[in-house]
């Protein structure tokens, strides 16, 4: 049965700092988007660069584990957790998720670049992260879908198709479409993904012990998707040299990390979207200054991704007076 925990009391200024926290977060993900795809690139292989990924960040987590005292505890605690249902059992299906990530990032920033994949993912995130919180997803109080949540997930998707550029990457928009409903549906599957992750952190006591378990399962999954795509003769080109193809894996932990801990204060909704403006600053820069091979930045890109930072800076201060005000609403009640 999944545990509901009660989150400790919101403040004006506690809540713009985990704003800040997961706009952070977002940045990273926007650069761990361009390296996973650079990489994905020089091997040839999208799924390769993806599990290369997700074992850097394995590595990482489980010497970290190793280190500190409080992620020792939590990752005592996840057998007893699972054995006791404090969270179902499903709910580790966020590292499949995650495996899921990484692998758009690679097989999609090559073709329509970070910017344009960025928006794309922006709209599911906005999408299924309101529908996880209107259902209480992850053992949170379910929260009320206002008007202008629904506006801002409205103009995010009308920024979307504002800023698809047919001339991009040398291809027409029947060309695009694929990679970005791709994109679109990752995006949706994120808000289950930071739900999991955020009642998972509660449950075992510490983010790093989640974020731990997460990556076990992206990087089974990964792995085992490429040992039979090399048994079935997949070749890959020979690894690069330079070091920085291989921090996208880091990058993705302290995403995780992040998430699981800001979510329980600020809820599914307002920590993605504020993700999200992060993703989108950071893409536009990345495609501006350091352009991808298949990626072009138009009018129409930078416009269209104003026009949907400003729906999530409008779904974001909505989300935030709703999850402040519900938390004032129980501590009434428990009174």
């Amino acid at each position: 049965m999944t545990s509901r925990t009660t989150p400790p009391p919101v403040h004006a200024g506690g809540t713009l700092l985990f704003i800040l926290l997961s706009a952070a977060s977002g940045l990273l993900l926007s650069l761990q988007s361009r390296i996973n795809g650079a990489l994905a690139t020089a091997l040839g292989d999208p799924i390769a660069a993806a599990a290369f990924s997700f074992g850097v960040g394995l590595l990482a987590l489980a010497l970290t584990a190793l280190a500190a005292p409080t992620a020792r505890r939590g990752v005592r605690r996840i057998p007893a957790v699972l054995r006791g249902r404090r969270v179902p059992w499903w709910y580790l299906a966020a590292g499949a998720v995650g495996a899921l990530i990484v692998f758009s990032q690679s097989a999609t920033v090559p073709l329509i670049g970070v910017a344009l994949f960025t928006v794309c993912l922006v709209t599911g995130q906005a999408i299924g992260s309101m529908a996880m919180d209107r259902v209480g997803f992850g053992g949170a109080a379910p929260r009320r879908i206002s008007l202008p949540r629904i506006i801002g997930v409205a103009l995010t998707i009308v920024g979307v198709i504002w800023a698809v550029d047919p001339g991009a990457a040398g291809t027409g928009l029947s060309g695009q479409l694929l990679p970005m409903g791709f994109a679109v549906l990752v995006g949706m599957l994120m808000g289950f993904q930071g739900a999991a992750n955020g009642a998972q952190s509660a449950a075992y006591g510490s983010a790093i012990a989640a974020t731990l378990v997460n990556f076990v399962v992206g990087f089974a999954v990964l792995g085992a998707v490429m040992l039979a795509r090399l048994a079935g003769g997949a070749r890959l080109a020979p690894l690069p040299a330079e070091p920085w193809y291989y921090i996208g894996g880091l990058l993705g932990c302290i995403f995780v990390s992040l998430t699981a801990t800001v979510i329980k204060r600020l809820g599914v909704l307002v920590t993605s979207l504020a993700a999200v403006g992060g993703q989108l600053v950071g893409s536009l820069v990345l495609d501006i200054v350091v352009p991808a091979a298949g990626s072009r930045v138009s009018t129409a890109t930078v416009l269209g991704t104003a026009l949907t930072l400003l729906a999530v800076a409008l779904a974001s201060v909505s989300g935030a007076r709703g999850t402040a005000a519900a938390v004032e609403t129980r501590q009434k009640i428990r009174r």
